[in-house]
């Protein structure tokens, strides 16, 4: 059902009426009582509350937010709320009191209009509108207005709510909505409003079906036209027994309605906003709504039934100790308790074969053996491609399951690659990128090939997955595709993406020594897009192929970027030109080896450092018409359809060199730094350097200063290498504040021989003396210094609290003496009031009052200790005992 209609309408947000500027103000014929009038009543709407103590003016303060609830403004053309009413009359904007009326009258009409007859919204409005009637007629009745203008004006039939369904079917339909909403709440694009979608009144299965391309259960596979390829699907329902009788108790006990028609599971759905309500949170040490308790359910939390039904009651007791007896939330609370222990309890003694799925499905929650290998929901695999072998999908799995034949299954969210999609020609891709799809398709298990890995592009530079073996593929994702408007929207919160059971689970990391600089390389069909496309050319569209798998090749466009498409990066300047080499004397005795110009061509260029400028290691641009080629290779496809039980068509590509980089953690064997790979013909002393005498010699060569850069001369290997070596070998050489391991690139200088063969190389015994005096004494005046300070701190305190004595001291004498003027003054005003109503006799009747006084107060205090008494009870009945062997972890440890 949508949002927008349910029962617990969430408040707008705020949005700005006016931008502060002045407002130009016309000939207005409303009175000053008129203008009193108008505030009476918005101050009457915004003070009104309900017996139970609920706000109905809380959703009508601020205008619906269009980034929230765009739809809004789709079906209602003049949005209106409360606050607009106020800024209008702070301005004397309106110029007659009937158009006062009729803005009131319109804020009750939209929301009519938009929300369902059941929806809070609805309700709250109906209970605006009782009091707007009554305020009006009042003034009528008072002669500030007429009767005529004291009517609501009619602005126009208030439209049927959408054919209900069944109330089973209904709730099916939200809990599957729900999973939607929650899948895509924090990833929507810019474009979007970063919102979620929200229609009018509930849908039905077969839309559901149609939006799919087919059955709730197949994914939308079925169906070879293409729009059903596009349409976005949802992962099989797989429930165990367990998780079965938990949604059947859950959808029980949304049919009960209290006698004033309401679902009384509504007051349950969410815990009590923080900031409003702080003192609910003082008292309620654990909250609990029906939206947590859901949440727990689809990420597989509660191990039984009883653990899933002790929540429950932890959510209907603190409604109960929190609200008063005669309340109406008491009430439900107490109704819905007793109704959802009777509802568990008959699906408890229902058999476990009550609750086979339907096509005979049995679930597979501990995942598949296959191939010597479990396979579980959350992890990432290559599957097979029936329109390219050598690209198999990149997938994640989200189900895993048996039919009623034997055969295993996984349900699997597919990754398009960029060649996959159909996007704006400027967009730039990182090597090894995919995207997220809507597209949740069932495979048998024998088409998977093996794993891979997808990280998030945060931390794509950062490292590579601890447990993921070598040779495995990692890709990166930052956006999700959306097939039917063909936008790549960027993600925002990774979690969303995956499957409910392994959202809350992080993966351990071997880093890189630094972050690695992955640069964005353009489209790899950017050779697609015709020589005379233009802006206003009818998007493409990909070309598909086999049914169950990607596009063969997307497309691309020349049309504008999106608002959410960052820029295409700037072009790599072209190097300055280089000063041509002096001319060869013709005497010199110099071979050409010994020149400047040697090389010049043949050899790259070179920085100050010695380092070759090939060595980048920032991803090369592929020219245009070149597709970079994913490292999983044609052997790979030939093994898995040899050992494939279903194997696609074997297609044969001709091999292109990959231009693409992926980060991948690799500890080579110690390289002396500055060290060049290339091989040096030209003729020069052994030092390692050639590079830099060579550049050096060029520079001379031109008449240039040049001042060679001293070379490294201590250096250490990274973390994970220096790991390596044994801390026994380790404590044997040199090392930093760290505990790495020190190389040294020259032998010391000015090193004495020992004194005596095979000696020990050490300081004398005279320095050592000197330097343990030396330390002696610098820890006396230190540790001197640390009790002056303290011995100063004391004083210093001490000052200071005799300080604050003083003023507190004098402040509460005054205090003392101004209590007793105020209470002098108080009992002279007292009696002279008794003086002014009993005359003579006012002493009596000052008796009389006091007696009577004392005898409300005496009642309220009996009260009151009966209420104390009954909260008393009511937690001594609720006490769990440890020695209850029904008592979960959750019950003793909060973190659970």
């Amino acid at each position: 059902m949508a949002a927008s209609r349910a029962s617990g309408s969430p408040t707008p947000m705020e949005s700005t009426e006016t931008n502060g500027a002045p407002i130009k103000q016309e000939s207005s014929s409303v009175k000053d009582d008129e203008w009193r009038a108008m505030k009476a009543i918005i101050d009457t709407l915004y003070d009104h509350r309900t017996p139970e103590g609920h706000d109905p003016s809380k959703v009508f303060h601020r205008k619906v937010n269009k980034r929230s609830i765009p739809e809004y403004y789709e079906v209602i053309k003049e949005p209106i709320a409360l606050s607009t009413l106020k800024a209008k009359l702070n301005t004397r904007e309106y110029k007659t009191f009937a158009e006062f009326v009729r803005d009131c009258a319109l804020m009750i009409h939209n929301a009519q209009t938009f929300n369902l007859p059941t929806a809070g919204a609805y309700v709250d409005a109906l209970t605006l509108k009782a009091i707007m009637e009554t305020e009006f007629q009042r003034l009528a009745d008072q002669k500030i207005i007429s009767p005529e203008i004291a009517i609501l004006p009619d602005l126009g039939e208030i439209p049927p709510p959408d054919p209900q369904l069944p109330e089973e079917e209904e709730e099916e339909d939200d809990e599957d909505e729900d999973e939607d909403d929650e899948d895509d709440e924090a990833d929507e694009s810019e474009e979007e409003g970063g919102r979620r979608k929200r229609k009018r009144g509930p849908r039905s299965t077969a839309a559901i079906s149609k939006r799919e391309g087919g059955s709730k259960d197949d994914g939308g596979q079925k169906g070879n036209d293409t729009e059903s390829r596009k349409k976005r699907g949802r992962p099989p329902r797989v429930d165990t027994p367990m998780e079965a009788r938990i949604k059947a108790v859950l959808k029980g006990m949304r049919k009960f309605k209290n006698d004033l028609g309401q679902i009384m599971i509504h007051h349950f759905e969410k815990v009590p906003d923080k900031v409003a309500m702080p003192e609910y949170y003082a008292e309620i040490k654990e909250p609990m709504s029906i939206e947590i308790i859901k949440k727990k359910q689809k990420r597989k939390k509660y191990q039984s039934v009883d653990h899933f039904m002790r929540d429950v009651d932890v959510m209907f007791n603190n409604a109960k100790m929190y609200n008063e007896d005669e309340s109406q939330i008491y009430k439900d609370a107490v109704k819905l308790q007793r109704e959802a222990h009777e509802i568990a309890d008959r699906e408890k003694k229902k058999p476990d074969a009550d609750f086979v799925m339907e096509e005979g499905r049995l679930p597979l929650p501990n995942g598949i053996l296959h191939n010597g290998e479990v396979w579980q929901v959350g992890d990432w695999v290559h599957i097979q491609n029936a329109n390219d072998v050598t690209k198999p999908i990149v997938a994640q799995i989200y189900r895993t399951w048996q039919d009623g034949e034997g055969l295993q299954w996984v349900n699997a969210c597919w990754y398009y690659r960029p060649e996959q999609t159909v996007h704006q020609y400027e967009k730039h891709f990182y090597p090894n990128e995919v995207v997220k799809t809507g597209q949740y398709r069932d495979h048998q298990i024998d088409e998977i090939i093996d794993r891979c890995f997808v990280m998030f592009f945060t931390r794509y530079s950062r490292g590579r997955p601890r447990k993921l073996a070598a040779d495995k593929e990692v890709y990166v994702c930052e956006a999700r595709y959306n097939e039917e408007k063909h936008k790549l929207n960027k993600i925002k919160t990774w979690a969303s993406c995956l499957p409910d059971e392994v959202r809350d689970q992080d993966y351990e990391m071997d880093l890189f020594d630094g972050l690695r600089k992955v640069k964005k390389i353009p489209s790899p069909i950017l050779h697609l897009l015709k020589e005379d496309a233009k802006d206003t050319d009818e998007m493409p569209k990909p070309r598909w192929g086999a049914e169950n798998a990607p596009p063969i090749v997307g497309a691309v466009y020349k049309g504008a970027r999106d608002e959410n498409q960052s820029p295409p990066p700037e072009p790599t300047p072209s190097p300055p030109p280089q000063i041509p080499p002096p001319p060869v004397r013709q005497a010199s005795n110099v071979t050409n080896h010994d020149t400047g110009s040697y090389r010049r061509n043949s050899e790259p260029e070179v920085n100050m450092s010695g380092a070759a400028a090939h060595a980048n290691m920032s991803a090369s641009t592929p020219a245009d018409g070149t597709q970079a080629q994913s490292t999983y290779n044609q052997q790979h496809a030939q093994q898995y359809h040899q050992n494939s039980a279903s194997p696609a068509p074997v297609h044969h590509y001709a091999t292109q060199a990959s231009s693409t980089y992926t980060p991948q953690m690799h500890h080579s064997a110690f390289i002396p730094p500055q060290q060049s790979s290339h091989v040096n013909h030209y003729s020069a002393p052994p030092t390692g350097y050639g590079n830099q005498q060579m550049a050096g010699r060029s520079n001379l060569a031109t008449g240039a200063p040049y001042n060679p850069p001293r070379p490294t001369e201590v250096y250490h290997l990274g973390d994970t290498a220096n790991n390596l070596i044994p801390e026994d070998i380790r404590e044997q050489f040199h090392r930093d504040e760290q505990g790495h391991v020190l190389f040294f690139t020259a032998p010391p200088l000015d090193v004495l021989p020992p004194a005596k063969q095979g000696a020990a190389v050490g300081h004398s015994v005279r320095y050592r003396a000197a330097r343990l005096r030396r330390n002696m004494l610098l820890r006396m005046k230190k540790k001197a210094e640390e009790e002056a300070e303290v011995e100063d701190d004391s004083q210093r305190k001490k000052y200071k609290q005799e300080d604050q004595k003083k003023p507190q001291a004098q402040l509460e004498d005054m205090t003392t003496k101004a209590w007793e003027v105020l209470i002098k003054q108080m009992e002279e005003g007292t009696d002279h009031i008794w003086q002014s109503i009993y005359g003579d006799g006012w002493e009596e009747g000052k008796r009389l009052g006091g007696e009577n006084r004392a005898r409300v107060q005496q009642e309220h205090r009996e009260k009151q200790a009966a209420i104390e008494e009954n909260a008393r009870k009511r937690k001594a009945r609720e006490h769990i005992s440890l020695k209850d062997p029904k008592v979960f972890l959750d019950d003793v440890d909060p973190r659970y």
